[in-house]
């Protein structure tokens, strides 16, 4: 670990922050990513004082705007000699208002947009330093709660609800990690997905009006092995349940139903500021 550099998104609060504390105390560098200046400075304090050992650097980017996360991953590339590994982890959950339909900077919906588009765009853009510091791991925290894409109302402009939104996110991003997986394959970068534990003591959880049944550190246990652990060193294109090697909603294996979701995703990641009803490829 005293080489390795890891960046975590989503890393202010929740499993985000206990992952911090986890890869820290182990060495290395870690990138902390957060939305708010003042808790992205105060999280980086925290861990640098319980890991002294460690090098930590934090990145400023609301993943809701495609034009931060393109700038991001810019100021990561300019500054970081190396990256050996990133945590998708930030999420958008299913709101505190559920029925209020909720956009991006670039107009798209909002869970859509932060935990799909935002992770697919930053992975893309890191490549060329994954790629140079092979091998390397990319590992997308999803969810057990999947729902099928439906390509004829993906921004749910009819039909709206929160967890509906997230739950087809959530699904979104395990047909890009197994995308991603199949194109990079020979690289040494591998892409995996995990459903890290069920219902954690988050504030996404309460503000939904869900009641937590686990802590923290059952979803940082599972997370971290999928980044660390040697037997999986080969191991991509998959989606755990926690420790698992388990099988994903069905669409997700419907090459079909990938090929389509990824070309509309190319397209919206490649022109973050069109705004505007988003384009319908068939």
């Amino acid at each position: 670990m005293t080489r390795r550099t890891t960046l975590i998104t989503g890393a202010t609060q929740g499993m985000g922050r206990g992952l911090a504390f986890d890869l820290a105390a182990r060495g290395g560098t870690v990138l902390l990513h957060g939305r708010d200046r003042t808790r992205l400075g105060k999280v980086a304090a925290e861990v640098r004082a319980v890991a002294p050992d460690a090098t930590v650097r934090t990145y400023l980017a609301d993943l809701a705007d495609l034009d931060e996360v393109h700038a991001m991953a810019g100021r990561i590339r300019a500054a970081e000699p190396r990256l050996d590994g990133v945590i998708h982890n930030a999420v958008a959950g299913g709101g505190t208002e559920p029925l209020r339909r909720e956009v991006s900077r670039q107009g798209h919906e909002l869970r859509f947009a932060v935990n799909h588009l935002a992770p697919y765009a930053l992975t893309r853009a890191l490549l060329p330093l994954l790629t140079a510091s092979a091998p390397a791991r990319v590992v997308n925290v999803a969810s057990i709660g999947q729902e099928a894409v439906d390509f004829d109302n993906l921004m749910l402009e009819r039909d709206y609800e929160g967890l509906r939104a997230y739950c087809r996110s959530k699904l979104a991003l395990i047909m890009a990690t197994f995308h991603l997986a199949a194109e990079l394959a020979g690289t040494g970068v591998t892409v995996n997905a995990l459903h890290p534990a069920h219902l954690m003591d988050t504030d996404g959880v309460r503000a939904y009006g869900l009641t937590p049944v686990t802590g923290i550190d059952e979803g940082v246990r599972p997370t971290v092995r999928l980044l660390l652990d040697p037997d999986l060193a080969t191991t991509t294109g998959r989606y755990f349940d926690q420790f698992t090697d388990s099988r994903a909603h069905a669409q997700a294996y419907d090459a079909e139903a990938r090929e389509r979701l990824m070309r509309l995703t190319q397209a919206l990641v490649d022109r973050p500021d069109a705004g505007g009803p988003s384009p319908r490829l068939t």
